[in-house]
């Protein structure tokens, strides 16, 4: 189903008739055109604070949620064996358009396309993972954080003498090439969204072993404490399917830090900004994200 983007009058059309209203004002009398001028940008002032409540008001009038997302990013949304978009993300959703009493739709885009933002009332909502930074923030508000990715601690379920991130000194660390957790290592992590936050780096001397993907760090992990590795430094989320299933790993510590991961909308629309934050307060507060959490997860993730 195709949805209009209700803006009355049109937001384009009223840009364009100021800008003709100025150029004739600069280049004609002055004396005849300022009322014109004042009109224009009048009117054009009104329609901005109008239009800063487009995306609900398109809402109630359709009794429709369009969210967007990623179709395959597992656990939180897939393509489950009946065919249908599935996981974490895509629950989440559904509890917010029963919060506002609309039925939910949700499309999948590539990540380029959700990324860009200005979606020109394409999609009402990004509950999509998404990490906040400058760049996207250009195009983007950020209402709320609804998880965290805690980078984790893994040993070999042997392992003794792993306790925590300090005693990681002298040992060799396996992790995903150009991540987080390598600049975590070198000491120089900027967690996007949350640049003012204090890291700690209680090491000294790690032997970092870049890897293309986890799954051949745990591998040599499985070997055997010490054998080919001493840690894995890794992401909750993607770990704890792992480590429920496979008893020769184990978290060592508590989480090193996090990185946010917030609902995303299109930039300057102030009263759904407003009516999100409502609605995951409520969800927060009723112990839903929790409970979805626990329930793709494993772990209490929820911000």
């Amino acid at each position: 189903m195709k949805i209009t983007h209700y803006q009355s009058p049109s937001y384009n059309y009223l840009i364009r008739t100021t800008r003709l209203i100025t150029t004739s004002f600069f280049q004609g009398s002055t004396v005849k055109f300022q009322p014109l001028l004042a009109l224009g940008l009048t009117i054009l002032a009104t329609s901005t604070q109008a239009f800063a409540g487009a995306t609900l008001d398109r809402i109630e009038q359709k009794k429709e949620l369009v969210g967007v997302l990623m179709e395959s990013y597992p656990p939180f949304s897939f393509l489950n064996d009946q065919n249908q978009l599935d996981g974490f993300d895509v629950d989440v959703a559904k509890a917010v358009a029963d919060k506002l009493g609309v039925k939910l739709r949700l499309e999948t885009p590539s990540w380029d396309v959700i990324a860009a933002g200005r979606w020109s009332g394409r999609y009402d909502i990004c509950i999509c993972s998404m990490t906040p930074s400058k760049a996207r923030a250009e195009v983007f508000d950020f209402p709320v954080e609804y998880y965290a990715s805690p980078a984790v601690i893994v040993v070999n379920a042997t392992n003794d003498s792993i306790h925590s991130a300090k005693d990681l000194s002298g040992k060799k660390v396996g992790l995903t090439s150009a991540s987080s957790y390598e600049s975590y290592l070198n000491k120089n992590l900027v967690i996007e969204g949350a640049e003012d936050t204090q890291l700690q780096y209680p090491f000294e001397n790690v032997q970092i072993a870049p890897y293309d993907t986890d799954n051949v760090a745990f591998q040599d992990l499985g070997l055997g404490a010490g054998v080919r590795l001493d840690a894995i430094l890794t992401n909750l989320v993607t770990a704890q399917p792992r480590l429920n299933e496979d008893k020769r790993f184990k978290l060592a510590g508590e989480p090193l830090y996090s990185e946010p991961n917030s609902v995303a909308i299109e930039k300057g629309d102030a009263q759904w900004d407003a009516k999100v934050r409502d609605v995951f307060a409520q969800l927060k507060q009723d112990g839903t994200l929790s409970k979805l959490s626990q329930k793709w997860i494993g772990a209490d993730i929820s911000k």
